[in-house]
């Protein structure tokens, strides 16, 4: 009983990282068309902002904090610059925004020199509940998590902002026929995914460390989040990412307490997970969770 719910439990922190990281790409995915490649060298620079202020002796919960910001501005000023050309052709953009994913990545690759660093948290120990030890940041990344979820689902359901999201989602050229800007929404819908990406980072650099390559761990489980959960909605992403995040987790699980990690490599995981993945897909090319074409 005991490691079941161990094993609950950090398939629950794995899987809620990937869900802030999904929300932010399913926004931009599903109401402008642009599959943002550099979406996880987003959370690379969250990440990096942490980094940034631990080093300046600055207290990590304020660089936390700051870390959404000033990556949702830095995806502001994209949108205005980049992605807003792009709109109307989407191959072009996929170039566009892997070419950018490189750039910040090998720009960040500069900056720390190609070295991998630790970040450290005064929240870094662990409590005890039920006879068992939990980890404190860990527990609240998924407590942030669930926040985060409903915070999003009710601005995009409940309120006037989120009428016109997803007005400019399901109609764009009559939601400009009726006087909403859709060219500053797509901006700050842009900005809004880019912060949560800044956020996903910021919160799991200090379990993971920061290195160029770290946003590159979420690039594949992200997009193949969307694509099963289903473009054009907020919800079914969301279950998307559910579904694999806890799938690598429970894959990972199986293959070391079943004492086949001497002879299966974890990357064989991945591959199990995303194949499966891609079979779905396949069949259900509107994802899972999705009806809509």
């Amino acid at each position: 009983m005991e490691l079941v719910v161990k094993m609950v439990f950090e398939i629950l922190s794995y899987t809620s990282i990937l869900l802030i990281v999904v929300m932010g790409l399913a926004v931009v995915i599903s109401m402008m068309g642009v599959f943002n490649i550099a979406h996880s060298e987003f959370v690379l620079l969250g990440a990096y902002v942490v980094y940034i202020f631990e080093v300046w002796s600055f207290p990590i919960w304020l660089g936390i904090l700051f870390a959404p910001f000033f990556v949702g501005y830095i995806g502001f000023l994209i949108e205005k610059v980049i992605i807003r050309r792009l709109y109307d052709n989407a191959i072009i953009g996929i170039l566009a925004t892997y070419a950018l994913a490189i750039v910040i990545r090998e720009t960040v690759r500069a900056l720390l020199e190609g070295q991998a660093y630790s970040v450290a948290t005064s929240y870094g120990g662990s409590f005890k509940a039920f006879g068992l030890y939990f980890s404190i940041w860990q527990s609240v990344i998924i407590i942030l998590t669930v926040v985060m979820i409903a915070s999003c689902y009710l601005i995009f359901t409940r309120t006037s902002v989120g009428l016109k999201v997803r007005g400019a989602l399901d109609n764009p050229m009559l939601s400009r026929s009726s006087g909403i800007l859709t060219t500053q929404l797509y901006s700050y819908v842009f900005a809004f995914g880019s912060a949560l990406a800044g956020l996903a980072g910021a919160l799991v650099v200090p379990l993971y460390g920061i290195s160029a390559d770290l946003g590159l761990l979420f690039l594949v489980q992200s997009f193949l989040s969307v694509m099963l959960g289903g473009v054009g909605g907020f919800i079914g992403p969301i279950f998307g990412g559910g579904v694999i995040g806890s799938s690598l987790s429970v894959f990972q699980w199986v293959r070391d307490l079943s004492g086949l990690d001497q002879f299966i490599a974890p990357v064989f995981v991945d591959v199990t997970v995303f194949a499966a993945a891609l079979i779905v897909v396949k069949y259900r090319p509107n994802g899972i969770f999705s009806s809509k074409s």
